[in-house]
Formats: structure tokens, sequence, C-alpha cells
């Protein structure tokens, strides 16, 4: 048995590094054996790569065996010496292979090895020729031999590198992989933010408009209820005076002069007659205000934390009610025309406020539109070309969009419609066309939510320049999960037809856009 290399283990590991002890033939090595042989002119070849305890045969040519013992046969001896061919013309004569299994068993007679040298200097294994029988190579054989053992290495070096060269690939495809992994969270996690921070800056906006709506009318309720209260005693109260006047105008038809010139001067007549009027229309003002006061408190219902069973016509008309100071005409543009067509729709479970919100951002915006359509037309046409909002509702089996049971809403202006490219970003947070100071971007952002993820239903815009916008709202009437629901194409122009301000149609006819359930 040959000696231990003095630097074994750092030839082991230059072995391992190459990663070839267990893989399967490869062609390139198997080309390199055949021609050793052929140039030896003998039958066996191989590339014999030496562990720790085996001898393993990675390449070979006329032998079966995968591998050996170390101590069996002579390449442990070859490696010894790094730099030079071993060459045993007769293993019988040389007494250290006479006994060897290889020359007793196999009848190995001749021998020719050449140490498979790393670029670090390290003996990792064989580049042999074998035959049964004695001979000798010539000086060109061998030096063929010593070439073709650099070409071995250079190819386990070529593999390795290659090998090297994909693992760092995938390393990096990987360390990508993760990165773009990351960047999606990370943008995700931008716009969950942005998106809460939306919510936030609403929801406290809101929250504080809510509160000051809420004290203001608690606030005007308190004086205005006890005046409402008081002015039908204040009614008895005077038919019952002037009942004692006409009892004393009938038993005594000649009064005193003062009375009757006090009588003359305050127009008796007149005042028996008006004092009622007045009366009455003070009851009809303060009906009005008590009207006003309780759209006000149901319109700021937005603390409200669970869903409630209301009636959504109620919201959109205090949401009327509330901005009906800007439909009225005024001087520089004939107000706006409301067209309402109600259908007779359930309670929904919502939450009430914030739907409340839904169509105040919505008909506000519609609102904008139609003054800025009005400001910047002449005045002749600015007085004839009066503004429309339509607003319908009905119950339906099944959505045209969410394909449930659902509440169907539909705003409809006339105005100057939206551009394609601010229609692609109307939901997005902070978008706004509007001047500087008079939007922030919020309003149908917010409001996508509040009808998407809050309530499971289904928001959608449709618009074209100079067709006017049409925003339709669908809000299920059982619960359901949001984010199930298919996009649709725009729908055909919106045309608008007049009536009164303010008009109850029981047939709507606002917009050529039928909605037929699809099958």
């Amino acid at each position: 048995m040959a000696q231990i290399p003095f630097n074994e283990a750092d030839r082991l590991n230059a072995l391992k590094r190459y990663r070839i002890l267990n893989t399967a033939p490869e062609e390139a090595l198997d080309d390199l054996t055949k021609l050793a042989a052929r140039i030896c002119g003998v039958p066996i070849a191989l590339i014999n790569l030496i562990d720790l305890d085996r001898q393993r045969f990675k390449s070979k040519v006329g032998w079966n065996a995968v591998d050996v013992p170390r101590d069996i046969g002579f390449c442990e001896y070859t490696i010894l010496q790094p730099d030079e061919v071993l060459v045993i013309s007769d293993t019988l004569s040389d007494g250290r292979f006479a006994r060897d299994p290889l020359v007793t068993a196999q009848h190995i007679r001749f021998y020719a090895g050449v140490p498979l040298v790393t670029p670090d200097g390290y003996a990792i294994g064989t580049l042999c020729t074998m035959d049964s029988a004695p001979r000798t190579l010539s000086a060109d054989q061998l030096d063929t031999l010593r070439i073709l053992s650099r070409q071995v290495i250079m190819q386990l070096e070529l593999k390795a590198n290659v090998t090297q060269l994909e693992r760092t690939v995938n390393r990096q495809k990987r360390v990508e992989n993760a990165l773009q992994r990351s960047n999606q969270r990370f943008h995700q996690t931008l716009d969950e933010l942005q998106q809460t921070q939306t919510q936030l800056i609403q929801t406290e906006k809101m929250s504080s408009l809510g509160q000051m709506v809420a004290g203001i009318a608690h606030e005007i309720n308190n004086p205005v209820s006890f005046v409402y209260g008081n002015l039908t005693y204040v009614n008895r109260y005077i038919q019952d005076l002037f009942t004692l006047l006409n009892l004393y105008q009938r038993h005594y038809p000649q009064p005193a002069p003062e009375i009757q010139q006090w009588s003359d001067k305050i127009d008796l007549n007149f005042l028996s007659e008006d004092l009622p009027k007045i009366l009455a229309s003070m009851k009809v003002g303060a009906d009005r205000i008590r009207q006003i006061i309780l759209s006000l408190r149901n319109f700021s219902r937005l603390d409200e934390a669970e869903k409630k069973a209301v009636d959504l016509h109620q919201g959109i008309d205090n949401t009327l009610l509330i901005l009906q100071h800007r439909l009225k005409p005024a001087v520089d543009h004939p107000g706006i025309e409301v067209i309402k067509a109600y259908g007779n729709i359930p309670r929904v479970e919502c939450y009430a406020g914030q739907l409340n919100q839904v169509f105040m951002n919505i008909l506000s915006n519609a609102v904008d539109a139609l003054e800025q359509t009005a400001s910047n037309s002449s005045t002749a046409d600015n007085m004839s070309a009066k503004g429309q909002i339509s607003i319908s509702t009905r119950f339906t089996s099944r959505g045209k969009f969410s394909k449930l049971p659902c509440v169907v809403v539909r705003i409809v202006d006339n105005g100057p419609g939206i551009p394609l490219a601010a229609k692609e970003k109307l939901f997005d947070p902070f978008f706004t066309t509007k001047p500087v100071g008079k939007g922030t971007g919020l309003g149908l952002s917010i409001s996508y939510q509040i009808v998407v993820e809050r309530h499971g239903g289904i928001l959608k815009c449709f618009s074209e320049p100079g067709q006017g916008t049409e925003f339709w709202i669908e809000i299920p009437t059982c619960n359901v999960p949001s984010g199930s629901f298919e996009t649709h194409s725009l729908p055909a122009p919106i045309r608008l037809e007049t009536e009164g301000n303010f008009t109850a149609k029981s047939d709507f006819k606002a917009v050529a856009y039928q909605d037929v359930p699809s099958s």
C-alpha cells in the first residue's frame, strides 16, 4: 500500500470542489479516454478519481468496474509524484504490484498513468492506460498522455466554473425574485398606507363635519321646538281674542271715538284677516326648519359602527336638501333642475352616514361641473341652458354588474363629461381636475372604498366628453364579500330630458343607457 500524500486533506478538498464524484458520465471526458486508449494502442483506459478510501472511475474504456478500494492497483502510487508519468512495463516484474488483485485476478501486465493535477498543484486522480500484455510507450505517446491529462483538468475546471456560474445566476435570480416580491410588498404597503391616510383624513374631516352639523342641529332644534310648540297656543289665543273682539263689536256697535280712531289706524279688518295667515306662514316656516334639522341630524350619522336598515331615498333627499342653496337660480346661472325617479325599493342594511357621504360627494361633483359649465357660457346661453341632475332608484334581483339582488342608484348630469385620461384615474386617491383649493381628490376615492370595500357593492362611472356623466351604484341587499366583481365597457352616450325642478317621475327616461340584466 502506498503512503498517504502529505497534503491529503487539501487534495481531498480540491477534489470535492469539482462536485463530480457521483454525477452522470460526460461525453467530453469519455472522448479523452477513448483517445488515450487509441494513442497508446491499449484496450483499457480510465479517468480515475481517488477519494478518501476508494478509486472512482469517472470515465472508462474496456473496463466494467465502477470503483475499487483505494489500496488496490497502481494509481495511488501515481499521485505521489504529480510531475511524473508512472509507467510499469511488466507488472509481474515489479515487486510492488506482483501480488496486486489487478495483476493476479484481472491479469493486468502493463500500466501507464499521468496524474491529474489541479491549477493549485493537487493530484486528484489519474488518466491511465492498461493492457493484459507487457509493453512500452514511445516518448510521443507519453507526451500525448500528459496533454490529455491537462485537457481532463481543463474540462473539470470548465464544468466547475459553469456550475458555479449557474449557481451564481440562480442565486441572482432568487435575489431578484426576492427583491421583486419585496418591492411588490413595499408598493402594496405604500398603497395601503396611502389609503389609510386618505381614510383617516376624510374620516376626520367628515367626523368633524358631522359633529358640527349635529351640534348646530341640536342647538337650533331647542328654540325651534319651543317656537313650533307654542304656535298652536298662540293661534288659539289669537282666535279667542278675535272672538271676544267680535262679541264686543256685536254688543257695542258704537264704540267710543278714541277706540274707533285706533281701529281705523291699525286697519282692524285687515289685521283680523292677515294675522292668521302670518301665523300659518310661521308654522310652515317652523315645519321647514324642523325638516332641515332632521335632515342634518340624519346626514351626520357618521359614527354609527353597525349596519342598520335605512331608506336610501331619505339619505338622497337629505343630501339634496343640504345642497338646495346651490341648486336655486342665481344672477349668473339659471339654477339646476333635479329629476327624481324613485322606484319601490326595500330598506337596505348599510352604514347610513357613509352612504350619505357617497351621495354628497357625487352630487357635489355634479353641481360643480354644471356650475363650471354655466360660468364658461355666455349670459344668454347661460340662462337658456339649464343644468340637470337625474336620480333614479330601483330594486333588481340580479344587478347588471354584481349579479346579486341589489338596489341600483343612478345619478346622471348633463355636464361637460369627463375626458378618458381623467376617467382612468377618477377613483385614485388625491386625483382631482378641480382648481387648487377647490378639491382634495379624496371624495370619489373614499366613495369607492365605502361602496365596494365596506358594502361589497359596485361604483362605476360612465362618461364621454360633451355627453354628461353617469355614476352607477349597486348596493347589495344581502351581505357579500367585496372585490369579486367584473368590469364592463363604457355605455352608450347619455341623454337627459327636462322636467320641473325636483320633479318626481314614475317612468324614468333620463338616459339612453338601458339596464338589461345579462343572462
